[in-house]
């Protein structure tokens, strides 16, 4: 079983809560932790942009990294948001256990 921490960039705390609450909801997540207060510098359309927002940290599995993508895609509010996965090297098994359990997904390390 392969594990993610998928990052996710949002405008603003609603933003986060609605699609967090969404992933966990539909068992896509088994969690998402909203960081408050980052500062993302970035180049758009030929300018440099400064914005507030908030970092999500999705905790899933591969198996659930298309339709989280897709979710994330159908509710965001930027036309291109980030959606990146990290393959999570380790865990413990008690919490691997867990996100196969919220997730559904059956654990077949």
């Amino acid at each position: 079983m392969k594990y993610l921490a998928i990052f996710c960039t949002v405008p603003d705390r609603e933003t986060g809560l609605k699609i967090s609450e969404t992933l966990v909801k539909e068992r896509l997540a088994a969690c998402s932790n909203l960081l408050p207060g980052i500062l993302s510098v970035y180049s758009w359309q030929g300018e440099i942009q400064h914005e507030s927002e908030e970092l999500m940290i999705i905790k899933s599995t591969e198996k659930q990294y298309e339709a989280i993508e897709k979710r994330i895609k159908a509710l965001h509010p930027y036309q291109t948001p980030e959606i990146i996965a990290l393959q999570l090297v380790r865990g413990s098994d008690s919490y691997l256990k867990w996100i196969n359990q919220e997730t559904g997904v059956a654990d077949d390390k």
